[in-house]
């Protein structure tokens, strides 16, 4: 029996180390990630403002394009700190250029979005790589992604105003739809072309 849970803890910690391939499959992930955040950015300056034109609120339909990353990379990578890691260096990438949105504060919120995704896979010890997972962290994401902009961006939008409850429900509509749905068939789809191989996500999608 002891021997047993040796040998459990033992692959346990081998699972979940991180390797160099591991390292460099998440630098790739998070110079992509921080060239779509940054191509968002440029076009959120237009979009944006014309969807809340339409509807107060509805812009953050599409705020998920913000975030979407945090819960693709645990998927892909399978190891705890990957969407924290991942996050950090889409940061660095989007700023490198230079955008309206550099700042410290940036760093708070991708940190933010990356622990909440974080917290979503870790509550099953990393062990459940599903759909429901993926939304859950989607949901947890756009939860505090949400709290985050009322507190900082939106101070004098109530969030029981008609404003802050439609965005409040757009938010949580794109945390579901793009970073729990779209992250999820995204992986599926690019582990399906076989470019994840040499990874475990890789493999279990090849197998089914």
């Amino acid at each position: 029996m002891t021997e047993k849970r040796q040998h459990g803890r033992i692959s346990a910690t081998h699972r979940l180390r991180w390797r160099p391939l591991d390292i460099a499959v998440g630098a790739g992930l998070g110079a992509v990630s921080g060239l779509i955040y940054w191509s968002a950015s440029l076009l959120s300056s237009w979009i944006f403002p014309l969807m809340t034109a339409i509807l107060p609120g509805m812009a953050a339909l599409l705020h998920g394009v913000f975030y979407f990353p945090c819960t693709l990379s645990l998927l892909i990578l399978r190891k705890p700190g990957a969407a924290v890691y991942v996050g950090i260096i889409s940061v660095l990438v989007e700023i490198l250029p230079g955008n309206a949105y550099n700042g410290p504060m940036i760093f708070v919120q991708a940190l933010v979005e990356a622990l909440c995704a974080e917290l979503a896979f870790g509550i099953f010890r990393y062990r459940r790589w599903t759909l429901g997972t993926t939304i859950l962290g989607g949901l947890l994401i756009a939860l505090a992604y949400n709290a985050f902009l009322l507190a900082f961006y939106y101070q004098g939008v109530s969030p029981l105003s008609p404003r802050g409850i439609i965005g409040t429900i757009c938010e949580l509509i794109s945390g579901v739809v793009l970073a729990g749905l779209t992250s999820w068939f995204l992986f599926r789809a690019i582990g399906r072309t076989g470019a994840l191989d040499r990874l475990a996500s890789g493999q279990d999608v090849r197998r089914v």
